[in-house]
Parts: structure tokens; C-alpha cells; sequence
């Protein structure tokens, strides 16, 4: 993990050789004292390369001089300002962050400023340089490449105190993401419902109660649903219950993820091609533990629940069969007519035992759980479906202040109608159109009257290409936008 410091900008003519990283925004780059006191430092090479290249500090605009003077090893210019002339964002400031931290290339230390108009980005800037660094490794042997790897970066500021204030969350938040894509990293062979719950207990270490419901405790509870997904696995079940108390008496706000360590389909059985991305297929479980992570090194004073249900879908001769009826934590019937619409058989019965045990503030579930939302959103927004406009008004703006996208699905009692059974409550699947919709239909049957929202994160947990601030793999997608989400509500009380 990248290690961040703030301080001053240093003086660019000691003997060792520095390498920085200067972001800019919009036309004025060239009269601010930093980028002089860099271009003095190359003899003009930087303001010669500035109007050569026509660098005018837009965002996604980058500049690198390689070795332009004695005492400068490298110089990356990275631009924030909007096109359209709109004012500087902190997601603009934390993705030149990003770009900057991945083109210090080839050494292990290295300056990061800002310009005076987006000086009061400064720890946003540094989130974005070590979400941008981060590199899941753990199953290699040998490394790619002999050249020096970035590990520890000073972000150059005005004012230091009040970046370090900043960053005590920032830091908290960026430690949860970091969690969130080592566990959907994790291949099912490490990571399946037993070791993932030993990974949460281990968060005993930084305040979080953890409690978990053992194969024995779901079936006395009547978890029909839950346990008819993981009877096929070798892998017994887990549901666990993960606690930050940090609002005193006051109801909690609740958290549900999906926590399938690997779906096969079941006995509708997945094709062959891209199969192996299945371990992916807990990342709603994973994004419930990042943001618990966060909220508890944060100190965050608002009390918090995160309950996941951890299961293996897979084929064997015990396996669940389409149409079997199984009967959920809450009463209600369910006919499995495909093994594959599995997520949100082990959310009924999560979400259910969590409204009634935790009667919790409101609800939002997150769960990897249609291929429907990608062709509907592709990779850049999640699906956002809810029985409250106040709550998803608050999730949409709170994803918006990250950087990452949600976006409303309609609901309605025609599409409900779909999913009714002919010999049971309900049945779990009802046709390919609109099917991401009919699945938070589903949902919905076992949320009661609880204010709830349910995020589909198909498209945006696992990313084929790599953005400013993740690289191609697991992106984290939701500890920030639900972090965000839970500072609003700390304002409120």
C-alpha cells in the first residue's frame, strides 16, 4: 500500500535527483509559484514542453519529462479542470491523483503538488494516488519487471494540518476499498464461506463486533432459501452479522450483501467461457465488509450493521433442482425454477432475519446478481431500485460526490405480478425482459415495510480495463459511495 505524508514543497537542488508530480487546472498553470519553481528547476524545459505539447490542464491531459534537469528525475503534469469550464471536483482532483501516481514510474519516492486553485484538494488528491497503486500480487513468483515500484509519496501542501485532518478518513476509506478488491481477487479456492468469515472475525482487531450463524443456527432459524443454494457444496454456509456501534442508542443503519464465493449456476449449470469470473460473485458480501472496515477506522458515530450470507453454488449430487419449493426465513414459499437466480435466494432470507431481528433505520442490499443490469448499464453505473425516493435520492447524490455512478430502475406492481408462482408464494425467476428488475422484485417480497434499497453491482465490481484511480480487476465499487451515503446521515443527527 502506498505510504502517504504531507508536507511542504521541497527545494528541487539537492544532489539526489526527485521526481514530481504536479496537479493542474485550466489556462493559468504557468503563473502559479509551484510550476515556476519546477520550470526554473528544468530551465524552462517544462514551460517549453507546456506550449510545445499544448498542455492546458483538462482533465485526462497528461505531460512527462523524463530526467529535464540535474536534480528532477522525472516531472508528470496531470490536468483536473472540466471542458465545459465547470468548477474543479474533487473527483476531478482524486482521478489526476490516480493518472499522476501511475506515471511516477521507476521510483520508490516522489513529490505530489497541487497548483494554488485546487490547493484544498490535497488529501482527495492523495486517495487517488494510492487507490491508483494498488497491485493484487499474492500469487506471483516473480515480479513483472526490474524497474522501481512507487511506495511512498509526499503530497506537497499549504496548509498540512488540515490535508492530515482530511486524510485520517480518506485513509480509513481507502484501507476498506482495499479490503473489498483482496477479497474479490481471492480465487474460490481460498476464498469460500469458512476462510471469508475467518477474514471478518479478524476485523474484531479494529472495533467491529462479528457474530456468525453457523449451518446448524440457519436451519433452526428456518433459512430454506440460504440453504437450498449451498447444499450442492462441500462448503458449508455462513451467515455473519458484523456490528460498529458508534450512535449510541439509535437505530442502525443495515447493509446486506450477496456473498456467493463461487457460483457454477448450479445445476443450470454456467457455460465454460468466463466461468472463472464467478469468484467475483460475492463482491456485494466484500463491499458490506470494506465499508465496515472504513466506518470502524473512522471512528464514524453513527451505529452500522453489516450482515452477509456466505455460500457456495455448485453441482453436485445433492445439488438444489429446478423446480424445487423451499420455504424461507420468512414464511413464503419459493419455486426454483433456475439454480442459476441464486443471489437472491440467499438475500430473501438474509434480508428478512435482518429487518426483523436489527429493525434497522433502513436497508440496502448489494449484490453481483444480474448479467440483465450490465446490457441495461454496461460497467459504469450500478443499478439502483428502491421503495423510497428519499433514500435513493440520497444513495444517487452520495455516488455522485465519489465518482461512482447509480442509476434508478423503475419498479411497479406488473412487473411483481411476473414472478408469482402457480404452486408456490412466489417463483424465482419470470422471464429474460426486464429481469434485473423482476429480481428486485423478488427482493422486495421480503423487506416488508422496512425503507430499502437494492444496488446491483454486475457491471461495476469487476473491470476488464483500468480506470485513473483502480487497476483492471476488482474496482471496490460501493465502500465509497456507501461511505459517503453514511456521512450524510452523521450530519443529520
Amino acid at each position: 500500500m502506498l505510504d502517504i505524508s504531507f508536507g511542504s514543497f521541497p527545494a528541487l537542488n539537492d544532489s539526489a535527483p526527485q521526481a514530481v508530480a504536479l496537479i493542474c487546472h485550466g489556462k493559468g498553470t504557468s503563473d502559479d509559484a509551484t510550476f515556476k519553481a519546477i520550470d526554473e528547476a528544468t530551465a524552462g524545459a517544462l514551460g517549453r514542453a507546456v506550449s510545445f505539447k499544448g498542455f492546458k490542464g483538462d482533465a485526462g491531459q497528461t505531460l512527462v519529462l523524463t530526467a529535464p534537469s540535474a536534480s528532477l528525475s522525472q516531472v508528470v503534469l496531470v490536468g483536473c479542470a472540466a471542458k465545459d469550464g465547470s468548477a474543479v471536483t474533487s473527483v476531478a482532483v482524486e482521478n489526476a491523483g490516480g493518472t499522476a501516481a501511475k506515471a511516477l514510474d521507476g521510483v520508490e519516492n516522489a513529490v505530489l503538488a497541487l497548483t494554488a486553485d485546487v490547493a484544498g484538494f490535497a488529501a482527495e488528491a492523495a486517495s487517488g494516488a494510492r487507490l491508483s497503486r494498488y497491485d493484487f500480487d499474492l500469487y506471483r513468483t516473480k515480479k513483472s519487471s526490474d524497474r522501481a515500484s512507487l511506495k511512498a509519496l509526499t503530497v506537497a501542501t499549504s496548509d498540512v494540518a488540515a490535508a492530515e485532518s482530511r486524510w485520517v478518513a480518506l485513509d480509513a476509506v481507502s484501507r476498506g476499498v482495499f479490503l473489498t478488491r483482496d477479497l474479490i481477487s481471492e480465487p474460490a479456492n481460498i476464498l469460500y464461506p469458512e476462510t471469508f468469515t475467518a477474514r471478518i472475525e479478524a476485523l474484531r482487531e479494529i472495533g467491529l463486533e462479528v457474530e456468525v450463524l453457523d449451518q446448524a443456527a440457519m436451519q433452526e432459524l428456518g433459512f430454506g432459501a440460504l440453504l437450498g443454494v449451498a447444499q450442492g457444496s462441500a462448503n458449508a454456509p455462513r451467515t455473519v452479522i458484523v456490528r460498529h456501534n458508534g450512535g449510541g442508542d439509535e437505530a442502525p443503519l443495515a447493509f446486506i450483501g450477496k456473498g456467493v464465493t463461487f457460483d457454477s449456476g448450479g445445476i443450470s449449470i454456467k457455460p465454460a467461457a468466463g466461468m472463472d469470473e464467478m469468484k467475483t460473485d460475492m463482491g456485494g458480501a466484500a463491499t458490506v465488509i470494506g465499508l465496515m472496515s472504513a466506518l470502524a477506522r473512522r471512528k464514524a458515530p453513527v451505529n452500522v450493521i453489516g450482515v452477509v450470507g456466505l455460500v457456495e453454488n455448485m453441482v453436485s449430487g445433492r445439488a438444489q433442482r429446478p423446480g424445487d419449493i423451499v420455504k424461507s426465513y420468512s414464511g413464503q414459499t419459493i419455486e426454483v425454477l433456475n439454480t442459476d437466480a441464486e443471489g437472491r435466494l440467499v438475500l430473501a432470507d438474509v434480508l428478512a432475519y435482518t429487518k426483523d431481528r436489527f429493525k434497522p433505520k433502513l436497508m440496502v442490499d448489494l449484490a453481483t446478481l444480474t448479467g440483465a443490469i450490465v446490457v441495461s448499464l454496461g460497467t459504469e453505473n450500478a443499478g439502483l431500485f428502491s421503495n423510497d425516493d428519499a433514500l435513493a435520492s440520497s444513495l444517487f447524490e452520495a455516488g455522485k460526490q465519489v465518482g461512482e455512478g447509480l442509476w434508478r430502475m423503475p419498479m411497479g406492481e406488473a412487473y411483481n405480478r411476473q414472478i408469482d408462482s402457480d404452486i408456490a408464494d412466489m417463483k424465482n425467476i419470470g422471464g429474460r425482459p426486464g429481469s434485473a428488475i423482476l429480481a428486485a422484485e423478488f427482493l422486495k417480497r421480503f423487506v416488508g415495510d422496512a425503507t430499502w434499497a437494492h444496488l446491483d453491482i454486475a457491471g461495476t465490481t469487476w473491470k476488464t480495463m483500468a480506470s485513473p484511480i483502480a487497476p483492471k480487476g476488482a474496482t471496490g465499487f460501493g465502500v465509497r459511495l456507501l461511505n459517503q451515503f453514511v456521512q450524510s446521515h452523521e450530519a443529520r443527527a
